[in-house]
This record gives C-alpha cells, structure tokens and sequence, in this order.
C-alpha cells in the first residue's frame, strides 16, 4: 500500500477540518481529493506529508508508519499551488536544491538534474530564473525539484489552480503522461471536477471534514452515493418529483423514498439526461423554452416546466431543428435517468 490514512482528525479549535476520516491509496496509483472550500482535502494532504499533526489516527506510506515521522523522515514530495521557487536561484539550483541539502555529489546533481529538465520538458531552461518563465513552466519546475529527491510518494496542492485555462488543461494531460511514466504514487488535490475526472485513477470525494464516496471517475459520475457528490461532480439539475411526475414523465429508477408528503421530494437529473421535442412523446413533459445557447457541437436550453422550475438540457444539436425556434416557444420533454436518494441523504 502506497499511503494508508487510519481514522484520522483533526481539529482548528472547534472546526473539524478532518473527521475520522480512513483512506488507502494504492502504490503507483493517482489519486484526487476533490471537494469545494473548506472540505478539508488540503488539510488531509498536509497530514500525510507530516506538515500538520494529527489529533488521532495513524498514517503509512509504503508500508511504515509515518504518524509522528518528520516532514523530512516521511520522504515525500510536495508541490504547492503557488510554485514556491526560489527567485534568485536559476531553474537547475531549484531543482538541485534538495539534492545539495543531501550532499550528493556534483556529478550526480548535475545527471539528476539534466534527467529531470528533460522529462518536464524545459531542456534548455536551466540558465533560466523563474521570472523568465510561463506560470506552467514554473509549475513544471517545482514538479521536477520535488520528483529530485526520489520521494516515496508524491503531493500536489491544487498545483494548476493560479494557471488560466488553457494552461491548465495542457498541463493535466502532460501529468496525466508523466505519470504513467514514473509511476509514483501520487495524491493531488483539487476542486476542480474536470481535473480530477481527467487525471485520477481513483477520485476521493470530500465534504465537511470527511468522505463521501471513493471510486473511479466513472463510478463517481454515473454511481453518485449521495446527493452532494451527485450535485457537486458534473452539472444537474434538481427538482421536485412533482414537477415531472405529476405529469408523466420518462421512465425512472428512483431509490425508495418515505419523505414526507408535505415536502416535495427532489430528484436529480443530468442535462444530458434531458431529451428535447417540438412535438409530444411517450410520457413527456411540456416546457417552454427560456433561452438556447450554443456550446459548439452542443445545444444547451434552459427550460421551464409548467410549475415555474427551471431544467437545462444539453443535446447534440441535430437532434433538434434549433434555427426554427426561439425563446417562448413550447417544446416537450422526456427524462431518460431520474435519481432520488433516501431522507436521511437529502441536502
């Protein structure tokens, strides 16, 4: 086992950051904490990198119990979100620099370093200070000063999160690759749904200090364990059952309910779950159409039912005719998956 986390808390006076919360991240693998603000997934990474203390639970990484090892006996790597370089020292110095702290030998530092400048791509950079370069080729940098050392596992801070878009993207498919390379065990934490579909093996869902769901990208997605993951992973919109049955909608496989009649019972749908008509279908639901916009190959309509609730749908735009309508139109719809959860799970 790359990492175990054993019942572990840990408290800021009286807010619980963590809460007995076990985890187990297997050798070679990349794993995401993923949750909003506040969910505590940076302070669960900085407990196992030794930068925080514990009030309960123990910690291994690989294999040996790190609970009250030093950050430097704990052997790991860390990336924090804001790059941390040196400023006064070149590319190859921040690279080397925990080498030197581990008096290796010049010859050694200098084999390491070119290794590493050539696996993240800034070949040529070394002379560079870090005030010559792009935010991902700083964030690059780091990486290979915290992969120097050889760590026995490997943290990232929401490493992208200061990056624009376009940058970040780029520089989750060269982790991804990285990765697959080095095959270190990895934990990176995040916030950002995308980017923990797009680079883990297995994502952590966390929520309030503790965990939600555990599972891969497709079984958090299409297998929500509560209505918080299901609402916090990809687009959904929430509604009363009401608000679609009372009028007949598509078929549904709903989770048994006993919520009292007096509350309106939400249901969960995805908007590409949400099928769009100009004419009525087999159980169908009459909309009309407040606003159409284009999102490239995709249509996405915001839809309100005959109750007033709003619904957006997101199809494929032939499979509607889009330049023959317009908003105050009527359409019809029909929902393909429809998911409820029990009451003790509602939000």
């Amino acid at each position: 086992m790359g990492i175990r986390v054993e019942q572990v808390s840990k408290h800021f006076g009286e807010f619980r950051a963590v809460d007995n919360v076990s985890l187990d991240v297997e050798t070679g693998s990349l794993v995401a904490l993923l949750g909003p603000s506040g969910s505590g997934k940076s302070t669960l990474l900085r407990l196992i990198a030794g930068l925080e203390g514990s009030d309960s639970g123990r910690i291994w990484i690989t294999g040996e119990e790190a609970t009250e090892r030093s950050v430097q006996d704990r052997q790991v790597g860390f990336v924090f979100q804001h790059f941390a370089l040196f400023k006064h020292r070149t590319v190859r110095q921040n690279v080397a620099f925990g080498l030197e702290l581990r008096r290796w030998k010049r010859d050694a530092i200098k084999r390491r370093v070119d290794e590493l400048l050539d696996l993240v791509q800034l070949k040529g950079y070394g002379s560079r200070f870090p005030s010559q370069l792009s935010g991902g080729q700083r964030q690059r940098v780091a990486l290979a000063r915290a992969l120097a050392v050889q760590p026995r596992v490997l943290l990232l801070d929401e490493p992208f999160s200061a990056l624009d878009a376009k940058v970040r993207k780029e520089l989750r498919a060269w982790l991804r690759n990285l990765h697959d390379e080095m095959h270190v065990t990895t934990v990176i934490v995040t916030h950002d749904q995308e980017e923990a579909m797009e680079v883990a093996d297995r994502i952590v869902v966390m929520n309030e200090g503790r965990i939600e769901q555990i599972g891969s990208p497709a079984e958090i997605y299409d297998q929500p364990a509560t209505p918080f993951v299901m609402s916090f992973v990809g687009a959904v919109n929430v509604v009363p059952r009401s608000a679609l049955l009372a009028q007949g909608s598509g078929q549904t496989k709903p989770t048994p309910s006993r919520q009292s009649e007096t509350e309106p019972e939400p249901v969960f749908i995805r908007p590409h779950d949400v099928q769009v008509y100009t004419s009525p279908q087999a159980g169908s639901v009459p909309a009309q159409l407040r606003r159409l916009r284009h999102m490239g190959r995709d249509l996405q309509a915001e839809l309100v039912l005959a109750d007033g609730e709003v619904l957006m749908a997101q199809f494929p735009r032939e499979q509607i005719d889009y330049q023959s309508i317009k908003p105050g139109d009527g359409l019809h719809i029909v929902s393909r998956q429809v998911r409820s959860f029990e009451p003790d799970y509602m939000i």
